[in-house]
């Protein structure tokens, strides 16, 4: 998944890009600052991932499409709910469906062309791969009262019997459905669609208040 197109043209491109949160990144960065420290850490901080590669893989585990998609990612697909392969600070798989999956790498900023190797892959197989990174942002809450602000809302058992580090699940968080991934034991990674991305971030702010030091 190596960059294909490093232009003059698509760097001046990129510079243009607005991310879907990029105008309440002063307001997370306040709130985070403003958060409670103490003993174990910081009590909750919130920030965006923008332009992630973010590819949608369509193909059923075991078949012969999806070991070729396998092999142009370098990444097994998941084969159960809540399971994501991979490096999760890197590229990495999270499970959709049972023969859906979003290809995630949190390493670098999209570029176009990504899905090129892995359709090659594909030719004359049945399946898909789709770039799919303008779709969803991500946005990172993290901190010793992460969960307690998620659970506020989430409608999802969040304690770690149910969902345990390296757990991704298809869930809502306030009115807004998002993929949460659970990457470290108090980080949490929301990919809200990019039209709700707005709507989350003040929701999630308004739920870290509690633990701020201007509450």
């Amino acid at each position: 998944m190596a960059d294909t197109l490093t232009t003059p043209e698509v760097d001046a491109l990129d510079a243009l890009r607005v991310s879907p949160a990029a105008h309440l990144a002063e307001a997370m960065e306040a709130a985070s600052a403003a958060s409670v420290s103490g003993a174990e850490g910081q009590a909750v901080s919130l920030r965006e991932i923008p332009f992630t590669v973010q590819l949608g893989v369509r193909a059923i585990p075991g078949s012969e499409s999806a070991q070729a998609v396998e092999s142009s990612l370098g990444v097994t697909l998941p084969t159960a709910v809540g399971e994501v392969t991979g490096d999760a600070d890197g590229l990495h798989v999270i499970w959709m469906s049972p023969d859906e999956f979003l290809a995630v790498d949190v390493s670098r900023r999209q570029r176009p062309g990504e899905t090129i190797a892995a359709e090659a892959a594909l030719e004359g197989l049945p399946g898909q791969v789709v770039d799919l990174s303008a779709n969803r942002t991500i946005l990172v809450l993290e901190g010793t009262e992460a969960r307690s602000v998620l659970e506020k809302t989430c409608r999802a058992d969040l304690h770690p019997r149910a969902f345990a580090v390296g757990s991704a699940i298809l869930t809502q968080v306030g009115q807004v459905p998002v993929i949460l991934h659970r990457t470290a034991e108090h980080t949490y990674r929301l990919f809200p669609r990019a039209s709700f991305a707005e709507h989350l971030v003040r929701w999630l702010l308004d739920g870290m208040r509690e633990f701020t030091k201007d509450a």
